[in-house]
């Protein structure tokens, strides 16, 4: 690895995560051998003091039993056993004269004398203090005790080989930190890296994504669920898009070929206009002819901007309470003129008030294309029926046509925008209308579906959720 990656590295967040995997392992450590060091001194330091009070409460015990002699065997065994390093006895009478005493030269340091010595010992009972010896602060425990009325005893136990164990213990803390934050840098990088490897599987891939290969996914990792879910959600965007560019190419290549029509008969309009020698009223009306085809092209346009708008899920609109009972009258009583014209029967069948939460206007147009629709297809002398129903949290809407029918080879496609049945062709209209409605039906969270039987006719159903106060 070159100078230049190794700086670089710096700046990551698998380094970073490195070093504070390593920052908390050595304070968690440290706090750790704190804790066990200081109860470690505090128990070793204990024991020496218990050991103390043992051996005061023996010798006091013999003293006061039997005298000078069998304290002076016992501190003689004593002396034998423990070692004159590790073990002083010193006896003291009313005037400070020392009665009975062990070897002084590894203890010098620690005898005062005359007076200090009668302030040292207590008025009874006895005392510890922790003093200095053999180099270390806590070296030795010292206990001064009453032995009798005038007689005081200075026992001394030295903690020199306690305080080495604790200083080697700290030497061997040191080395084995040392190496653990090293393993653990080395370990926390490693899971850091693995961690963050699916991430870098994302940037590489939309890398590639924004060189032009839209068609690039990020596999399935084992990176833990929060990298699966990013990598999931990361692909179903990448989905939206691609859905979302498609929708726009097909728009596209839609507007390219439905418009064309509409222009050319406008450019040759023109053309007429300014070739031929006509009087003004042939000049108005071929410039009405104009207006109605740019009006056309315009509605044309505008269904198209819609219907992709709310294909993609980008509609944006005010949602209002809506009566879709109060809908279905309405488009009944504006198509009733056509329904005679055509003697066409329109029936239509209300559960009550079915509120629903949306857009007024385009719930209109909904209602209005799907009637339309089968209005154009019905034969005259049939009838066509609209029944609303209201349930289980939602309304059902139901055209109901006694026309043509549609092949089933044509059911799967009649949604799509420009689609026409071969039956429908010699028709007016665009091929937008059913595209439309069910745009603005799943705009609003619901959903339609057809049942068709060719020579009988078809059932539109449309489904779309109630306001949660709507009687049921």
């Amino acid at each position: 690895m070159s100078l230049r990656s190794l700086l670089d590295c710096r700046h990551t967040l698998a380094f970073r995560l490195t070093l504070w995997y390593a920052f908390f392992f050595v304070v968690s450590a440290l706090v750790t051998f704190q804790v066990f060091f200081v109860m470690t001194s505090s128990y070793n330091r204990a024991i020496t003091d218990n050991e103390l009070v043992l051996e005061y409460q023996e010798f006091a015990a013999l003293f006061s039993s039997g005298g000078l002699d069998p304290l002076r065997e016992a501190i003689k065994h004593e002396v034998k056993v423990e070692g004159a390093d590790r073990f002083f006895f010193r006896l003291v009478g009313p005037a400070g004269e020392e009665m009975l005493v062990t070897e002084k030269a590894s203890w010098q340091a620690l005898f005062p004398t005359g007076d200090e010595v009668v302030e040292a010992w207590p008025a009874s009972g006895y005392v510890i203090y922790p003093v200095a010896h053999g180099g270390y602060r806590h070296g030795a425990h010292v206990l001064y005790g009453k032995m009798g009325p005038d007689i005081s005893c200075q026992i001394v136990i030295s903690r020199v080989k306690g305080e080495r164990f604790l200083d080697t213990l700290r030497h061997v803390f040191g080395m084995v930190v040392f190496i653990a934050v090293v393993l653990s840098a080395a370990t926390g990088l490693f899971m850091a890296r693995r961690a963050l490897a699916g991430v870098k599987e994302i940037t590489l891939a939309a890398q590639e994504i924004a060189g032009g290969a839209l068609d690039r996914r990020v596999a399935n990792m084992a990176g833990g669920r929060e990298i699966a879910e990013l990598a999931d959600t990361f692909n179903a965007m990448l989905d939206r898009i691609s859905l979302l560019i498609k929708g726009m190419g097909e728009m596209t290549d839609n507007i390219a070929h439905d418009l064309k029509s509409p222009v050319t008969r406008m450019r040759v309009m023109a053309e007429m206009a300014l070739v031929d020698d006509r009087d003004a009223a042939d000049r108005q009306d071929l410039a009405a002819d104009i207006v109605e085809q740019c009006d056309m092209l315009l509605e044309m346009i505008n269904t198209m901007l819609l219907i992709s708008e709310a294909e993609a899920g980008a509609t944006s609109f005010q949602k209002d309470r809506v009566d879709m009972a109060g809908v279905v009258e309405d488009a009944c009583e504006l198509f009733m003129p056509l329904a005679e014209d055509k003697k066409i029967t329109l029936e239509m069948s209300l559960a009550g008030p079915c509120a629903v939460a949306g857009n007024l206007n385009l719930l209109q147009r909904m209602v209005a294309n799907l009637l339309d629709n089968a209005l154009k297809y019905s034969p005259a002398g049939t009838i066509v029926s609209l029944a609303l129903t209201c349930g289980q949290g939602r309304m059902a809407l139901s055209f109901h046509d006694s026309g043509m029918g549609i092949a089933e080879k044509d059911i799967a496609h009649i949604f799509e925008r420009f689609y026409r049945c071969d039956q429908s062709r010699n028709l007016p209209g665009s091929g937008l209308g059913l595209s439309l409605a069910r745009a603005i039906v799943i705009s609003h969270g619901g959903d339609i579906k057809v049942e068709s039987t060719p020579g009988q006719g078809s059932v539109f159903t449309v489904t779309l959720p109630l306001l949660a106060s709507t009687p049921v």
